[in-house]
């Protein structure tokens, strides 16, 4: 079957639209947020921390960022993620270790600025010893964390 010029020219157009529809739903200009301007909830998964979410809602499919606030002192028992994680430290001292046991000799000290991986089901705990902390986590959902012994699990 040979085509002609018009019926190419009326498939190149409908092909087009079609994948422009969904350009109407796309923003004009980027995202910008300031500190001042992020809202503060309590964490629903871990008592006592706080959440600000920037992007995506971990609970829904698809990519998130957050903002997590760790109060001075805090340990958070050995616990992992099924999904990839990347996080960066926001503010304060970070202290990260990987393993099935809270191990305060394998906690690595992370500044502001400091980035890092986790992958998706690896085990590991944190400390911030040194004050308030807060960390950036992108990752994709649905997430959740499941801690190594079930004890540690926050309590609704």
């Amino acid at each position: 079957m040979k085509y002609t010029t018009p019926v190419i020219a009326i498939c190149g157009s409908v092909l087009l639209a079609s994948s422009m529809s969904g350009a109407g739903e796309t923003p004009q200009s980027g995202m910008t947020l300031t500190p001042e301007q992020m809202v503060w909830e309590p964490n629903p998964r871990v008592a006592g921390l706080g959440v600000a979410r920037i992007i995506g809602h971990g609970k829904k499919t698809g990519s998130y960022i957050y903002r997590v606030k760790f109060p001075p002192g805090r340990v958070v028992q050995a616990h992992s993620h099924p999904d990839d994680r990347t996080y960066t430290v926001v503010s304060g001292t970070w202290r990260i270790g990987w393993g099935d046991n809270y191990d305060e000799s394998k906690l690595i000290t992370l500044h502001p600025g400091s980035f890092y991986t986790e992958p998706a089901g690896v085990p590991h705990f944190v400390a911030t010893p040194d004050g308030e902390a807060i960390v950036q986590v992108t990752g994709t959902g649905p997430t959740t964390i499941h801690y190594v012994d079930a004890v540690h699990a926050a309590k609704k």
